[in-house]
């Protein structure tokens, strides 16, 4: 294959990125980060599901690295997937095994932003343990479809050896307005569960995907901070840093199964893979008040 070592280093001049997922979160924010850091980037105009429209994108941009952050995660939430199984299986199975496929054809690695929402707790890997899923554990959460369609594609992704498969959850960000952002979901929510769960601060690891594609780095990596941090911790924060009137109730999961079409995944996956290669990566309490609270304060007591 003609794409390099996992881990030989490209010089930022050389570099040049084809991103899909032009309209979503991840997305959006890839091409912010490109700009903001003088990198050379286009967005991919084709449909992941039609290889001729991915060959030609490949030839117009001539990339150094591909990131795909397009597929389907379903509006409002991942319950749109129960009814909509064939729209599912087309984006995130057909269209990223294709774009997979022609990347390796070309020789080229491709940052694949998947999800890391495809374990829950078990006995072996039990809530508060501290023992979280590494990344050859075989997923364990097929809840909902969504989840199922992601763990099925991640298991035939291993197979390519120029993808690197990033497990995100829940993922969050400093922009507390979107919608998307797991921290304002659960302040909107009537009420919430109350689980410890690891979880994805973009403001942090966005940059460390685009470091891991100057690295060459594939395979399979958990893609969240170290440890983990429960939706009341997330809230007593937002409290604390954005609204000290805020408050919030709780209900069980049992109660949660009334309201939701599907099961949602809880789980701590194990980041210590993602630690050694970056030490600089901070615990998921850490980078909360550093990359999104702080600079969001509102109050003076926090």
């Amino acid at each position: 294959m003609g794409f390099p070592a996992n881990g030989a280093a490209v010089s930022d001049r050389k570099l040049k990125f084809l991103i899909y997922g032009r309209t979503g979160w991840i997305g959006g924010l890839l091409g912010k980060l490109c700009e903001a850091r003088g990198l050379e980037y286009s967005y991919g105009s084709g449909r992941l599901e039609n290889r001729a429209s991915l060959e030609a994108d490949l030839a117009s941009v001539n990339p150094t690295h591909v990131f795909n952050a397009a597929g389907v995660t379903g509006r409002p939430n991942v319950d749109w997937c129960e009814t909509h199984k064939v729209e599912t299986i087309r984006a995130n199975v057909a269209g990223t095994l294709t774009l997979a496929d022609v990347c390796r054809e070309k020789g080229l690695v491709l940052i694949n932003y998947a999800t890391g929402c495809i374990f829950e707790y078990d006995a072996n890997h039990a809530l508060g343990s501290g023992i979280g899923f590494k990344e050859e554990d075989t997923p364990n959460f097929i809840g909902s479809f969504y989840s199922k369609t992601k763990a099925m594609v991640e298991d035939l992704l291993r197979n390519y050896e120029n993808v690197c498969t990033l497990r995100v959850r829940m993922p969050i960000s400093s922009d507390l307005s979107n919608p998307r952002n797991f921290i304002t979901k659960i302040t909107r929510y009537e009420k919430v569960v109350d689980i410890p769960n690891s979880m994805t601060i973009l403001d942090e690891l966005l940059p460390i995907s685009i470091e891991m594609a100057k690295r060459n780095l594939t395979g399979i990596w958990n893609f969240t901070n170290p440890g983990v941090v429960s939706h009341n911790e997330i809230l007593e924060m937002y409290r604390d840093y954005i609204d000290s009137n805020f408050a919030w109730k709780n209900f069980t999961l049992e109660e949660q199964a009334k309201v939701i079409v599907a099961p949602r995944s809880n789980n701590e996956l194990d980041a210590s893979k993602l630690k050694k290669e970056f030490p600089e990566l901070l615990s998921i309490k850490e980078s909360l008040i550093k990359y999104v609270f702080k600079p969001n304060q509102k109050t003076t007591g926090a």
